[in-house]
């Protein structure tokens, strides 16, 4: 046992002294997204904010291939009407392999495709990055913050747009910007948020914090979009079995209960 724990001791050291070596974790502020919490949901107006930014300006480099665009319409999403889905739908082209006897050609998108993947300049996809990518870590990375204020998987996205210094070096012929979110300080990808970057139709403001939580929440319903409905039944689920809980330990105390009343008389 005591092996185990030396050596569980060490690795743990090593891991966190490769984390401190590479630059840290980076900054990650906890913004306040109304679907956080037990029975937090999606704000619609900040997911179609959010899909605007994207489309503006995200998709030019980004993909959401695990996306189909029928889901804009899902109850609990962004809200749209089949209308306005089918509308934004048709501003899609995708790539149809059954098209010209095999060979594949361009067409308009149908609700039951898939956003586009983008691999033009390598960037990641976007549809899971929400989940995939943990903005709050514990004390040597055990998680301890991340069960109390979750995986902080938008925090990281909206921190990492935010986090530009405007510094600039370069290596190994590639520019890099030093990002206080991103781990090691340094990125690749340039800034894309400069605040103004786009127009909504509410008169949301358009600074950069604003820009980077509404297209952060959009892409959290892209990793999870059956968020509320989950919520819904875990909180269900409790209160079932509370009710269920109590409804036990009334019946267990009156089938017992004589049986514990004669055992207390007989002693007496």
């Amino acid at each position: 046992m005591r092996s185990i724990i030396t050596k569980t001791a060490a690795a743990l050291a090593i891991s966190t002294s490769a984390v401190f070596a590479a630059g840290g974790a980076g900054e990650v502020t906890n913004y306040p997204f109304s679907f956080e919490g037990l029975t937090g949901t999606y704000d619609q107006n900040q997911l179609q904010r959010g899909l605007k930014v994207y489309t503006e300006i995200c998709a030019a480099c980004h993909g959401l291939k695990y996306v189909p665009f029928r889901t804009l319409a899902d109850e609990g999403g962004v809200g749209f009407t089949e209308d306005q889905m089918k509308a934004y739908t048709a501003t899609y082209e995708v790539f149809d392999r059954s098209m010209n006897g095999g060979e594949g050609d361009f067409r308009t998108a149908a609700p039951t495709d898939h956003f586009p993947e983008n691999n033009s300049v390598g960037a990641p996809d976007l549809s899971l990055m929400a989940k995939a990518r943990a903005g709050f870590h514990g004390p040597a990375n055990l998680g301890i913050n991340q069960f109390l204020n979750g995986t902080g998987g938008p925090e990281y996205i909206a921190s990492l747009l935010t986090g530009y210094t405007g510094e600039e070096k370069e290596e190994a012929g590639t520019v890099l910007y030093e990002n206080k979110a991103f781990p090691g300080g340094w990125i690749s990808m340039a800034p894309v948020l400069y605040g103004d970057d786009v127009e909504f139709d509410d008169g949301a403001p358009t600074d950069i914090d604003s820009i980077a939580t509404d297209v952060s929440a959009f892409l959290m319903w892209t990793a999870e979009p059956k968020l509320a409905a989950r919520k819904q039944m875990g909180l269900t689920a409790i209160i079932m079995l509370t009710v269920l809980s109590v409804l036990l330990y009334l019946t267990n105390k009156r089938i017992w209960a004589p049986v514990k009343g004669k055992g207390t008389r007989e002693t007496a």
